[in-house]
């Protein structure tokens, strides 16, 4: 399995927008769940730091991952776009491989 993990500082007063955009059930879980591979995405919000928080989007590997990236080029760019409004910072942390 593939974990890709993002931090993200929110702006102020944009915390509920983030949240729904970012959520398991939110605009990128959407876009992802249109391919194959896409195992479900976790939203996490620091407990001391309430405006930081960590995605963790799981895929079945590297390919259907890059395969997602490929097919929904436009409609990638343009979410971000929009979503680029609700953040101070976006990091990706790392992509990772579940090992055992």
């Amino acid at each position: 399995m593939l974990q890709i993990v993002w931090e993200f500082i929110v702006r102020d007063g944009k915390i509920a927008e983030f949240e729904r955009s970012y959520s398991a059930t939110g605009s990128w879980a959407k876009l992802f769940r249109g391919s194959p591979g896409y195992l479900g995405t976790t939203l996490l919000r620091e407990a001391q730091t309430p405006r930081r928080y960590l995605t963790i989007d799981r895929w079945d590997g590297t390919a259907s991952h890059q395969a997602m990236r490929a097919k929904t080029t436009e409609e990638y760019e343009a979410l971000d776009k929009r979503c680029e409004a609700f953040t101070e910072t976006e990091r990706q942390i790392g992509v990772f491989e579940e090992i055992g």
